[in-house]
């Protein structure tokens, strides 16, 4: 038997944090998909580093071009205003390790503030795009801004698609899949599994990939 979750907010889904409904839909904590986290980097209006700690994407493209489309991206802040003001922005790929430092730049975002200082990565600049990226990444995309879509038409978030000129990686990332995979590789955030037989809430929880298979 499959339990089913509509459109209709159910009303003995208890909320994580107060504000949580009011930002998510509860689709996502009834869904709960595991995503990629990266830093998504530019410049602000006054010429320092805003760095957006990030999830809600996804990468796809043909031979023509690749893309990263960018989801959940709040209208209301730095970044949104920034990479559409540049027309380009940076996808930054940091391991485990760097969780805690990009948090503090959540928590030190103001318009004064040196984002990269606040978490104590090192700034290079992007070659392709007016943009900077965090030379401690071990993948980083540098993207042209092509759009943004308010698709809920409610002025919360955006969809924002960008195109990737130039994929910079590691050297010791540059031999395969080993090192992407584990804890010195790709981070994932777990949205809190909302338990759908009482409505409680759970923590979102952080993630790294393991190989079960090759295909």
């Amino acid at each position: 038997m499959k339990i089913e979750i509509g459109r209709e907010f159910p009303d003995y889904f208890q909320p994580a944090y107060p504000e949580e409904f009011e930002l998510f839909s509860h689709l996502e904590t009834a869904s709960a998909i595991p995503q990629a986290l990266f830093a998504i980097t530019t410049w602000k209006d006054n010429g320092l580093p805003n760095v957006c700690f990030h999830a809600w994407s996804c990468f796809y493209g043909d031979k023509t071009a690749f893309f990263a489309v960018l989801g959940g991206l709040y209208q209301h802040t730095h970044t949104y205003r920034n990479l559409q003001k540049r027309r380009g922005f940076c996808l930054n790929f940091l391991p485990l390790s760097a969780y805690d430092r990009l948090v503090e730049t959540i928590h030190k975002n103001g318009d004064d503030t040196d984002e990269f200082a606040a978490g104590g990565f090192s700034p290079e600049r992007a070659r392709t795009v007016d943009a900077p990226y965090i030379a401690e990444s071990f993948l980083v995309l540098e993207c042209s801004f092509l759009e943004a879509r308010d698709l809920s038409g409610a002025g919360v978030n955006a969809l924002v698609t960008g195109r990737v000129e130039r994929v910079l990686v590691e050297e010791s990332y540059a031999a395969g899949r080993e090192k992407r995979c584990g804890k010195e590789g790709f981070m994932l955030l777990v949205p809190g599994a909302q338990n759908l037989l009482t409505g409680e809430p759970t923590q979102s929880a952080i993630a790294t990939l393991k190989v079960e298979r090759l295909d």
